[in-house]
């Protein structure tokens, strides 16, 4: 993220022992760390400081994760995210990794909306501004 041209647009950076989170106005992008195992505690965690942060909803937000390294994401732990009234606008995926595509492939299973997949971080941030006007002009 910090080679990114959208660097700049952060409002506020998240330091966990797990990974970072990056906050910009309607969306939000993960970097996690290798090797670590992502669950509900981590996402609960990301998701009350956005919204906190925010003064938001969680189903106003975008979610793009990052995967520039190699973790795991418990996917089943989508069930409690659901389970406590969260959502997200969307979610999207950014990965050029077989692994990272089979990961998101598991988490389907569990994630009730469409996982949007891209090969690029600038793909995925476009879409998400593109996403966020859309929302303005209705």
């Amino acid at each position: 993220m910090k080679n990114s041209r959208f660097y700049n647009e952060i409002l506020e950076e998240f330091n966990y022992s797990f990974g970072k989170l990056f906050v910009f106005q309607g969306y939000v992008i993960s970097e996690i760390y290798e090797g670590e195992t992502i669950g509900w505690e981590c996402g609960e965690q990301m998701v009350n400081d956005v919204s906190n942060f925010l003064n938001t909803k969680s189903g106003e937000i975008i979610f793009i994760t990052n995967r520039i390294n190699s973790y795991s994401v418990i996917a089943s732990d989508w069930l409690k995210f659901f389970k406590h009234s969260y959502s997200l606008k969307s979610y999207f995926v950014v990965s050029s990794s077989s692994v990272g595509t089979l990961n998101s492939t598991i988490e389907k299973l569990f994630f009730k909306k469409k996982i949007k997949h891209f090969n690029s971080l600038d793909e995925a941030i476009l879409e998400a501004k593109s996403i966020l006007i859309q929302s303005v002009d209705r």
